[in-house]
């Protein structure tokens, strides 16, 4: 009897062990985790990029006096419209007329007595022909001080050419169509060539407007000359404006990590104004050499960024470079080939081998 119940007890007791064993074995905390994989695509991601811009005139131009005198008339004021060749204002320096005077007269004298030599020494140079006549020292001297006049005329003649062209600068013309936006003299103030604190006018062209803006490294490959670029401004709420790249820098900036880019901007109706700042909108298609996983892919971590990618049954970290995303997905680059699969939601505490 006593061994009937031993029996029972041991059999009751190994079917409740086995019973605990099923339990342990069969509970999702005891289990190895699973993790959902994606598949890495070989492809670029399309996004849009904001970034702040500023208008600036096409061409814009300080003038400056470049003789002292000073101002007789100013025929225009902030806001005029000028034209190339247009005379805009007149400067007075009555020393600088009597200067081309001067040297006006010092070069009618000094021709003239090179005429006198010239003719000298034909006279000189004929009478030679008869032997005995005419020393060869005299003739000699009579053509080396004709060359000596003549280089002195030419000389007189430069002096002469350099006065007027000093006297031109008195009268102040523009140098391309635009607009007058700004004016510092009036008439009978002394102006001063060597002063460069304020300009006497400055002229910018507006009609045609450049949109200077900054793309960061990560993006300056994806845009090229004549893409469409467009922008808002905060004189338009709401209004899109678009124009075409015209210039790229083709250099990063070392501190600013960015390419300058410009796009030309038709202002016929001169709506925008330079100094405007500008939102602009890039639409960016994306490396076409890229490859692209889900943004939760992604593990940024004091190392750095990876993805963990599943090969052979092993979770192995493949560090990447980023470049652009969206809301969903993101462009990777590494050591890492399409098709290969990756964790979808990645973190640091996922074992790597």
């Amino acid at each position: 009897m006593k061994y009937t119940l031993l029996i029972y007890s041991l059999t009751f007791l190994s079917a409740c062990s086995s019973s605990e064993n099923k339990k342990v074995e069969n509970d999702p905390k005891n289990q190895a985790p699973s993790y959902k994989l994606v598949a890495v695509k070989k492809s670029g991601v399309a996004t849009m990029i904001k970034l702040p811009a500023q208008l600036f005139a096409y061409q814009e131009v300080s003038i400056f006096p470049k003789v002292n005198g000073y101002v007789k008339n100013v025929y225009v004021d902030i806001g005029s419209e000028v034209h190339e060749g247009q005379l805009l204002m007149v400067l007075d320096a009555p020393e600088i007329v009597q200067a081309v005077a001067q040297a006006r007269e010092k070069y009618a004298q000094a021709k003239a007595g090179y005429s006198i030599d010239k003719e000298n020494y034909a006279r000189l140079l004929e009478a030679s022909l008869t032997a005995g006549a005419v020393s060869p020292l005299d003739l000699s001297s009579a053509r080396s001080k004709m060359e000596a006049d003549s280089a002195l005329a030419n000389a007189e003649k430069s002096n002469w050419q350099i006065q007027q062209t000093m006297q031109e600068y008195l009268n102040v013309v523009a140098p391309f169509n635009g607009t007058i936006t700004e004016r510092n003299v009036f008439p009978g103030e002394l102006v001063n060539a060597a002063s460069k604190d304020h300009p006497m006018l400055e002229l910018k062209e507006i009609k045609l407007l450049r949109l200077k803006v900054d793309v960061p490294e990560a993006f300056a490959g994806s845009f090229r000359k004549n893409d469409t670029i467009s922008f808002y401004t905060s004189a338009f709420p709401g209004k899109r404006i678009t124009g075409h790249i015209a210039r790229q820098s083709m250099n990063i900036n070392a501190q600013l990590r960015s390419e300058r880019i410009e796009a030309d901007i038709e202002n016929k109706n001169e709506n925008l104004q330079p100094g405007m700042y500008a939102d602009v909108v890039l639409y960016s298609l994306g490396n076409i050499n890229a490859l692209s996983v889900p943004r939760s892919a992604i593990v940024i971590s004091t190392e750095g960024k990876y993805v963990i990618a599943v090969r052979n049954g092993k979770n192995i970290k493949v560090d990447v470079l980023t470049g652009n995303e969206t809301k969903d997905n993101i462009e990777i680059f590494g050591q890492i080939q399409a098709g290969e699969h990756v964790i979808e939601n990645a973190n640091d505490e996922i074992h790597t081998e």
